[in-house]
């Protein structure tokens, strides 16, 4: 397999998004207007020459847009393989080039967001703990932090006190969303004239900085949805999950 990384210089040209084939999309604008501003910061993208769902995507930790104190670490924002490219070690080849690319800049690990059980978008625990990772961090929620240090006195990261305990005081459904994921363009506006229509109470937070997004009461900043105060899910919703969300 052939890889590509994504620059300043190609990522107009190039497909960053597994899903949607229209660079034009607001998806996917939207998603490559983000990256565009976080590759002076260190961010790397490398994707499957082929479009699909083959890419990781990395920063060094103090620029992650993750309330988690791990400095001097790596962060993974997203290793995702999947479809026809899955059972071809195509992981294992990103993750091993993230990890020899982290060692040459003086990192002293690799972290990520994962759980004790396979939740949807994020990493895998069982790939994770077979490549070498453990978790070093619980939030209150389930989500945790894993890591993979290069060397066995290194500090493990860890969550900021912020997020450790993810709840808001505010009654109502409540989303945070960046647009480091490619769709909440899309679906958070949907979510919003939905809201409205149905007269349920719902404000959107999208978080639009590093320091707002260290600064969030929840681990996974991409996509969290709050009830009544309370964590609900990271997954993103349409109009037929959130309508079979509020039902219950």
């Amino acid at each position: 397999m052939e890889f590509i990384q994504v620059t300043k210089d190609n990522l107009e040209k190039e497909h960053i998004c597994c899903a949607i084939s229209n660079n034009m999309d607001v998806q996917v604008t939207s998603k490559k207007s983000w990256l565009s501003e976080r590759f002076d910061e260190g961010l790397v993208f490398l994707k499957s020459e082929e479009r699909g769902k083959c890419f990781i995507e990395y920063i060094p930790a103090e620029y992650a847009w993750n309330p988690i104190d791990a400095e001097g670490y790596m962060y993974i924002d997203c290793l995702w393989v999947a479809g026809s490219f899955k059972g071809h070690g195509y992981a294992s080849e990103l993750l091993n080039y993230c990890i020899e690319d982290s060692k040459q800049k003086g990192k002293k690990g690799l972290c990520i967001l994962s759980c004790a059980k396979k939740k949807p978008f994020l990493s895998d625990p069982k790939f994770l703990k077979y490549k070498g990772f453990g978790p070093c961090d619980e939030a209150d929620n389930g989500v945790q932090l894993w890591y993979l240090p290069f060397e066995k006195e290194a500090e493990p990261p860890k969550f900021m006190e912020n997020a450790r305990h993810p709840h808001i005081d505010e009654k109502g459904y409540v989303l945070f969303y960046t647009y480091q994921c490619p769709y909440n363009a899309k679906y958070v506006p949907v979510l919003e004239n939905l809201a409205k229509e149905k007269d349920i109470k719902f404000k959107a937070v999208h978080i639009k900085s590093r320091e707002e997004a260290q600064n969030a009461p929840t681990p996974i900043t991409t996509y969290a949805l709050f009830c009544d105060g309370e964590y609900v899910t990271n997954e993103q919703m349409n109009d037929k999950r959130f309508l079979k969300l509020i039902s219950k």
